[in-house]
C-alpha cells in the first residue's frame, strides 16, 4: 500500500501520527501550564493521566457513551489533582514528593480497578475525516483527526489569551511568582493553587481518556509509556506557554510516530529503537534549551524548582 504515494510514505504517516500521540501530551501539558503558572508542580500526572484512562474506559463501557467516559475521566482527574493541591498546602509538605506518591498511587488504583475492562470493549470517541478529498487510504487515515485534539488546539489559544488578558490569569501569575504579593492583593495564593492543580488534573484526566477511547483505543495497564512525566518535561520545554505547548506536542507526536511510520513501510529490523524516540528528545531539547542565565527563563518564581 505504501508504492501508491512511494516516498511520501514516511512523512505522512508521521503527520497522522504526530495528531494522534501528541493529544495526550497537548491536554497533560496544558493542565500542567496551569498548575505550574500558579507556583505550584505536580509530578503525579503519570498516575493521573494512567486512571483517567481507566476511569474513562469504564464509564464508556458501562454507559455506552464515550463522552460519558471524557467527563468521568475528567472528574477522575480533578480529584487527584485536588487531592494533590489540599496535601501540598499543609505546612513543611514537599510538592515533589507529593507527586510521585500520587503517582504511585494513581498507577495502582488504576491498574487495580481496571482489571475488569481489559476484555471488555467501550465505544470510541468520534473522528473527523480531513482527508475525504483523496482515495488513498493512506492520507484519509492520516487526516483522521480526533476531536479532542481539534479542542485541545483552541483551549491552548484560549489559554493563552486567558493568562494575558483576565483577571484570573492576573491572579495565577502573581500567586505564581510572589505569595507575599498576592496576601498583599487579598489573594488567598493556597486556594489559587488549589484549584489550579484541579484543573491541570482534570485535563490530564482527559488526556487518559484520548488513550483509551481513541489512540490506542483500548484499556491495558502499560497504556500511557511515561508520556505524564514527559509532558512535564514538556512545559519547561514550552517556557510554559499554552501555544508553544500545542507545537512542542506535536514534535514530540512526531518522535512517538516515527517508529510506527518505518514500520508501516517495511522496516523490519531495528525500528523498536525507534520508540524510544521521544525519550531520546526530552533529553535533548531539555539539554539545548539549559544554559545558566536562561534555563528557566519564563517560570514562575515560586515553583520549588526555581529555589
Amino acid at each position: 500500500m505504501s508504492g501508491d504515494i512511494g516516498l511520501w510514505a514516511v512523512p505522512l504517516a508521521m503527520v497522522g501520527g504526530a495528531i494522534r500521540v501528541s493529544t495526550p501530551f497537548l491536554f497533560v501539558s496544558l493542565g500542567e501550564v496551569i498548575t505550574e503558572r500558579s507556583g505550584r508542580i505536580n509530578l503525579g500526572l503519570e498516575g493521573t493521566l494512567v486512571f483517567g484512562a481507566m476511569a474513562g474506559y469504564a464509564l464508556a463501557y458501562m454507559t455506552g457513551s464515550p463522552w460519558i467516559g471524557v467527563l468521568a475521566a475528567a472528574g477522575a482527574g480533578a480529584a487527584f489533582g485536588l487531592l494533590h493541591g489540599l496535601l501540598c498546602s499543609l505546612p513543611r509538605v514537599n510538592d515533589i514528593a507529593i507527586g510521585i506518591a500520587l503517582m504511585l498511587l494513581g498507577t495502582g488504583l488504576a491498574f487495580f480497578f481496571g482489571k475488569a475492562f481489559i476484555q471488555p470493549v467501550a465505544p470510541d470517541l468520534p473522528a473527523i475525516n480531513l482527508g475525504w478529498w483523496s482515495d488513498l487510504p493512506q492520507v484519509q487515515a492520516a487526516l483522521r483527526v480526533n476531536v479532542l485534539f481539534i479542542i485541545g488546539g483552541l483551549l491552548a489559544v484560549a489559554l493563552a489569551w486567558m493568562l494575558k488578558r483576565t483577571r484570573i490569569g492576573l491572579t495565577l501569575r502573581v500567586v505564581g511568582d510572589s505569595s507575599d504579593a498576592a496576601r498583599a492583593l487579598g489573594i488567598r495564593p493556597a486556594r489559587v493553587r488549589i484549584l489550579a492543580t484541579g484543573f491541570g488534573g482534570a485535563l490530564a484526566g482527559m488526556g487518559g481518556a484520548y488513550l483509551s477511547l481513541f489512540y490506542p483505543g483500548s484499556w491495558n495497564e502499560g497504556i500511557s509509556s511515561g508520556q505524564g512525566l514527559i509532558a512535564v518535561a514538556l512545559v519547561i520545554f514550552a517556557r510554559w506557554s499554552p501555544v508553544n505547548c500545542f507545537f512542542a506536542a506535536l514534535l514530540f507526536g512526531a518522535a512517538g510516530a516515527l517508529g510506527p511510520a518505518l514500520q508501516s513501510v517495511g522496516v523490519t529490523s531495528g525500528y523498536y529503537l525507534f520508540y524510544a524516540a521521544p525519550f531520546v528528545l526530552t533529553l535533548v531539547v531539555l539539554i539545548a534549551s539549559s544554559s545558566k542565565s536562561g534555563a528557566l527563563t519564563g517560570a514562575p518564581r515560586e515553583l520549588s524548582i526555581t529555589k
